[in-house]
């Protein structure tokens, strides 16, 4: 595994390491994702791995979220409940829909993408506390909303309408200047 004391994209870890296909940003004009031709398989990761890591990344903005995903969650069954708050039955559903498969289907694979993601967030803080954390989610922000479907509505999900807005998914110098702002009023530096 790469070396997780900087921060690595952790999209690209997660689907290296668990063998999805590559994911595709997101068209800020279509909101659909950059892909020519989409397999099964990519609508999966398309969908369970950005919808796993923005609820985590919302979760870790709370000091609760922060004190839990701190510690070793690998024998958690809660992890699911804690990051969607009560809602992932609702996020499983349109990870379901959104890649044609069996809610079952979904939550199985958003079970081992959330168990990924914890071991990497846990070794790229490595005893750094809750505060590395908060910094490590807000510096894989945007990566993780720049893959985000919109049709997933996970905003609606999560409780906070500005993860489904449109200049999330926008790139370019002006809109990345603002992206780093935004990223330093949310990680307090």
């Amino acid at each position: 595994m790469e070396n997780l004391n900087m921060p690595d994209n952790i999209l690209e870890i997660i689907t290296k390491n668990l063998g999805y296909p590559a994911l595709g940003k997101i068209d800020p004009n279509s909101q659909e994702p950059k892909l020519p031709e989409r397999s099964v398989e990519q609508k999966i990761a398309q969908a369970a791995i950005p919808a796993v890591l923005t609820a985590i990344y919302k979760y870790s903005r709370t000091t609760e979220g922060q004190n839990y995903l701190s510690h070793d969650l690998s024998q958690s069954d809660d992890l699911l409940h804690n990051i969607y708050m009560g809602n992932e039955n609702e996020a499983f559903r349109k990870v379901a829909e959104y890649a044609g498969i069996s809610e079952p289907e979904a939550e199985s694979r958003m079970e081992k993408i959330a168990d990924e993601a914890a071991n990497i967030i846990r070794k790229a803080v490595d005893k750094g506390g809750s505060e590395a954390v908060q910094k490590y989610m807000a510096d894989q922000s945007h990566a993780i909303l720049v893959n985000l479907p919109a049709a997933l509505k996970m905003g609606d999900v999560l409780q906070d309408e500005t993860i489904d807005d449109r200049t999330n998914k926008m790139e370019g110098p002006v809109s990345n200047l603002m992206h780093k702002i935004e990223k330093g009023f949310s990680s307090g530096t």
